[in-house]
């Protein structure tokens, strides 16, 4: 069966992230085509990538990089969840992907992002990231508007036009994971 991990992008104390996760989970376990699983970095705390070599080299030196590693090699395919901060995603999330290099490649992803203007910057960025760590990237994206779709800015409440963009986005997520088993086999 196709592993999805849904990883909660955010550590910030107070953080609206854990809502949208679980959101976003909640449609996915609807689903009969994958398994998804929740992720959240603040279960993974890593210091400032403190590796000595690149992390091409795959020679992990660090107990919780090779937990990390470890976790994350056992899923094909990822929705990452992220608010925007400062016009990009937090330093945590690419904290996070930066550790690691093979356990990312030949995989799929797909993004839910939030912030005033629905973290559509961040997932700019998190879309640069994962070309270069050959993860493929599915067009559908969910992006929520604090503005909109938090009241007072903090209590998660979507509208209802956003669960159709979120299971357009998990289809594509689903299939292009799937269509990538053959690299990740060879690999």
């Amino acid at each position: 069966m196709t592993k999805i991990a849904i990883i909660l992008g955010s550590t910030r104390p107070g953080r609206n992230g854990a809502a949208v996760a679980d959101w976003i989970l909640d449609i996915a376990k609807q689903r009969s085509d994958a398994e998804f699983e929740l992720v959240d970095l603040a279960d993974h705390p890593l210091p400032l990538l403190d590796e000595a070599l690149p992390p091409s080299f795959g020679q992990y030196q660090n107990d919780h990089t090779k937990a990390w590693a470890s976790r994350i090699a056992e899923f094909d395919g990822y929705v990452f969840v992220t608010p925007e901060y400062n016009h990009s995603t937090t330093a945590a999330l690419k904290n996070a992907i930066d550790y690691l290099y093979a356990e990312w490649n030949n995989k799929a992803a797909g993004f839910v992002g939030y912030g005033a203007d629905g973290g559509v910057r961040a997932v700019e960025h998190l879309r640069l990231i994962a070309s270069e760590l050959q993860i493929v990237t599915v067009r559908a994206q969910v992006a929520l508007s604090l503005l909109a779709d938090f009241e007072n800015y903090s209590v998660f409440k979507p509208g209802p036009h956003h669960r159709p963009t979120a299971e357009a986005m998990l289809d594509q997520l689903v299939s292009w994971s799937k269509a990538m088993q053959p690299l990740r086999a060879n690999a």
